[in-house]
């Protein structure tokens, strides 16, 4: 006798689909990996945007601000005082200290967070930074 039987044919069959089933699933996988990445990537841009305004961008001051960043993202600075140094010249004398200058130690936080419970993500960034 030559050819298969049916039973051979539908275990085949099964075995096919089971491997299609397995190469869809991987494939999937890996787009969904890659499309996180890409949003981490973005995030981390965006925080580093917000870092450098807060930063380099105008006066140093305590405080929290949040908002919409655009693209499903949402950011929220917080700058925080750690350490505050009254400084003064070396030519200054002892009697002069009242006019010494202040000098305050802030730490700067950056998070940038996205989507949504349970898939919410983040990106947070921090850094220290010396204002008047």
């Amino acid at each position: 006798m030559k050819g298969f039987t049916l039973l051979e044919v539908v275990v085949a069959l099964v075995v096919a689909s089971l491997a299609a089933v397995a190469l869809f699933e991987a494939t999937s996988s890996g787009l969904s990996a890659s499309q996180n990445a890409a949003q981490y990537v973005q995030a981390l841009v965006r925080a580093k945007s917000r870092l450098d305004v807060t930063v380099y961008g105008a006066h140093l001051a305590p405080g929290t601000w949040t908002g919409d960043d655009g693209g499903g993202f949402r950011y929220r600075v917080q700058v925080t005082p750690i350490e505050t140094v009254n400084l003064q010249s070396a030519v200054q004398s002892a009697a002069r200290a009242e006019a010494a200058a202040k000098v305050v130690l802030y730490q700067v936080n950056v998070w940038i967070d996205w989507g949504r419970n349970p898939q919410r993500h983040d990106v947070h960034l921090v850094t220290q930074q010396i204002g008047g």
